[in-house]
């Protein structure tokens, strides 16, 4: 294994290998703590080029680069933009869509001992003989791509990330590169602390798109809102994209802008793998001008020249907003993003945030989980429970988190010592956090939609990131230039006293608990309580002893 290389040897790798002439700001640090074996956190928007990390880290470092990462058609475009490098080792990929002659191909480059970038979805490192396999390779490096969505707190959980951590130990715990978007300062914590990451590196970079314009449309009823929506998109000159909240507005919304002259297409999860990559592929190709898509779409899809992100919806989090909106202007050219709502739409998230396990069902699983012969497949559980795969797949994560279940790659088991009573309580009051931390998070979603002050600071205030006074580039500050008051609207919110206090301090809270605070201004703050989520608390709170610096 070589040592660290320098920065001129970095980019010359870069160069020689991948045919890349320059480094953006933060890969060649990203790429040198990687380099070095040490576990490593990247959070660039996207377009940042978070690949490049990986690729030039996994040829220094030799052997098998393994990459987890969720779709199929992500995938696909990584390895061939791996074979068309002038010089870099080769690629392949493990996958259900897999032929068992590319299969065995593909076991055949991570079984021969040369530098091979191997992609695998991450319900691949569940079965036993995949992961022996694996574990018997050279591995050298582990990289987890879209890696928020191992965490429960961010926007686009996934039951099989959460055992990636698993199979850590595993392979022997390699370096681990973990990548994503968009991670808050509570949802980085707990991808470190998921993945058993040890004493990482963070790299964190271009959160602020300046060159994006953000906009928020209030409507006060659903059909002057859908006309509003449909006459933003169709107004339009550049590629587009257009997020809605159900599959059925996908195809509403496609049917009225394709009256109005625009190529579209809808986009869901409930679509063929086949009609889905046909999408993938006309809108790169730039066949389409507009996709119109539930939050099923976009992840990993490299379009440079997306000129608006509109969304006829809230989304369910902030995090959840800025990745939808950071795949606008890629090309850094201008670009807008543009977020229509009627107040009723958080009501609606709420809802559908509040759902939990019935007890029977939990009192199933356990059954289940009891009855079985050695560790068991959550199909299976599902199976002798009567329930789907799904719902047991988040029944037996909950048990997991609440300490009467473990999980490895192998599957589940139960622990003993604990009552049927003692495991559904337990598994109703994580529900209930859970419940809690997702109801905040459309808090926070409703606090950017109707802020006062400039909605970029709103926006980067809660990952953390210092913003300017006023951006100059949103809706709020547009108002505040055409008013002539230069210091009005757009900044007066933002004097922020935060002589005390500032984002990413440890705080405790006399009823809350321990929290993180995520942003600060001048008589509040935002702060992110473990069992409560996301809170506002005025700052006299730590006047009168409720709230203390921890």
């Amino acid at each position: 294994m070589s040592t660290t290389p320098t920065l001129a040897e970095t980019r010359r790798t870069a160069r020689e290998a991948f045919g890349w002439d320059t480094l953006l700001p933060g890969q060649a640090e990203a790429i040198a703590s990687v380099t070095g074996g040490r576990d490593t956190l990247v959070v660039f928007p996207t377009g940042a080029g978070k690949s490049a990390v990986y690729q030039i880290a996994g040829l220094e470092r030799g052997g098998v680069t393994l990459v987890i990462s969720p779709l199929l058609a992500l995938q696909r475009d990584q390895v061939a933009s791996i074979d068309a490098a002038p010089d870099a080792p080769a690629a392949v990929a493990l996958n259900s869509r897999s032929s068992a002659r590319s299969e065995r191909a593909a076991w055949a480059a991570i079984e021969s001992g040369e530098p091979v970038y191997a992609f695998l979805a991450p319900e691949q490192l569940t079965r036993d003989d995949v992961l022996r396999r694996v574990a018997d390779a050279d591995v050298r490096l582990l990289v987890v791509d879209e890696a928020h969505c191992v965490s429960a707190w961010g926007h686009d959980f996934r039951p099989d990330y959460a055992r990636i951590g698993d199979a850590v130990a595993e392979l022997g715990h390699p370096p681990i590169l973990a990548l994503t978007a968009t991670a808050s300062t509570p949802v980085r914590t707990d991808i470190i602390e998921r993945l058993g990451m040890r004493d990482p590196h963070l790299e964190i970079r271009g959160m602020d798109r300046p060159e994006i314009h953000l906009a928020v449309r209030r409507h006060e009823d659903d059909a002057a809102k859908r006309r509003a929506v449909v006459d933003e998109v169709a107004a339009e000159a550049g590629p587009s994209l257009l997020y809605v909240a159900t599959r059925r507005e996908t195809d509403e919304y496609a049917a009225k802008l394709d009256e109005r002259g625009r190529r579209t297409a809808a986009y869901h999860g409930g679509m063929s793998a086949k009609a889905r990559d046909a999408v993938h592929d006309a809108w790169s190709a730039s066949r389409l001008d507009v996709v119109v898509a539930t939050s099923a779409f976009g992840m990993g899809i490299d379009k440079a020249d997306v000129r608006l992100v509109a969304h006829a919806d809230v989304t369910e989090s902030l995090d959840s907003y800025a990745q939808e909106i950071g795949r606008a202007a890629r090309d850094g050219q201008p670009a807008r993003a543009v977020l229509h709502y009627r107040p009723e739409d958080f009501s609606l998230r709420s809802f559908f945030a509040a759902g939990r396990a019935k007890p029977a069902q939990v009192e199933a699983v356990w059954s289940a989980l009891n009855q079985a012969s050695g560790r068991v497949r959550a199909k299976a559980v599902g199976e002798t429970a009567g329930l789907s795969a799904r719902t047991a797949s988040r029944i037996l994560g909950a048990l997991v988190t609440v300490g009467a279940a473990t999980s490895t790659a192998a599957g589940f088991a139960a622990r003993s010592g604990r009552t049927r009573d003692e495991v559904v309580d337990a598994v109703r009051e994580e529900e209930d956090a859970q419940r809690r931390i997702r109801e905040s998070r459309i808090a926070v979603m409703r606090g950017y939609a109707e802020a006062v002050r400039c909605r970029r600071i709103a926006l980067l205030d809660y990952f953390g990131v210092d913003a300017p006074d006023a951006c100059g580039a949103c809706d709020r500050c547009d108002a505040a230039d055409a008013a002539g008051d230069a210091t009005g609207a757009a900044s007066a919110p933002n004097d922020r006293n935060d002589d005390d206090l500032h984002p990413d301090d440890a705080v405790h809270h006399a009823e809350w608990g321990a929290g993180t605070v995520v942003s600060v201004e001048d008589d509040r703050m935002t702060v992110f309580f473990e069992q409560q989520g996301y809170k506002v608390v005025a700052r006299e709170a730590l006047d009168r002893g409720i709230l203390d610096v921890a």
